[in-house]
């Protein structure tokens, strides 16, 4: 009985972290502008996601543009969007191997080959995990050296979306 609800347990969290991981893909704030210096007063605020970029002006009005072509981006949102991509597939199919694995369904009788089927999903949803891990990490390292360069103006900063996987998916 306490090893069904560690089960039911270990699903709900690993759907939640994959729900997550669909947000964080969706979400246009991979990177934020903040201006540093004199500029102490912003009159637009520029978030730049895996899909899209947007501005977002200080009356309150926000405009979005899809990005025209993949080439334009830099590598890092380019292996960002890939890995992502196949970080939420790989979790589709580690929810379907514990639903057939779990112990409240009927799908495969023995107990012993149950338990290797809800290890396996285990196992693919550490995998779908660590390919979500990575663009993260890499993007975050992106922003931080570019934060540093004295050479920009505008300075991105780390928001919401890569908050969302770095809490959850942990």
């Amino acid at each position: 009985m306490v090893s069904l609800a560690l089960e039911i347990v270990g699903i709900t969290l690993s759907t939640l972290g994959w729900i997550m991981s669909i947000v964080c893909c969706t979400l246009p704030m991979w990177r934020v502008s903040a201006f540093i210096g004199a500029n102490i007063v912003t009159a637009q605020v520029y978030w730049e996601g895996l899909w899209m970029s947007c501005v977002f002006q200080s009356t309150g009005q926000m405009q979005c543009k899809v990005y025209d072509s993949m080439l334009a981006l830099p590598q890092d949102l380019q292996a960002a969007r890939a890995l992502t991509v196949v970080s939420i597939m790989i979790g589709i199919l580690a929810l379907l191997i514990a639903t057939v694995g779990a112990k409240c369904t009927n799908c495969i009788p023995d107990e012993g080959v149950k338990a290797r089927v809800m290890a396996s999903s285990g196992g693919a949803f550490i995998a779908a995990s660590l390919a979500l891990l990575v663009p993260v990490s890499w993007s975050a390292n992106t922003i931080v050296v570019e934060f540093y360069s004295p050479i920009s103006i505008i300075h991105l900063i780390l928001d919401s979306s890569l908050f969302t996987v770095l809490c959850y998916r942990q």
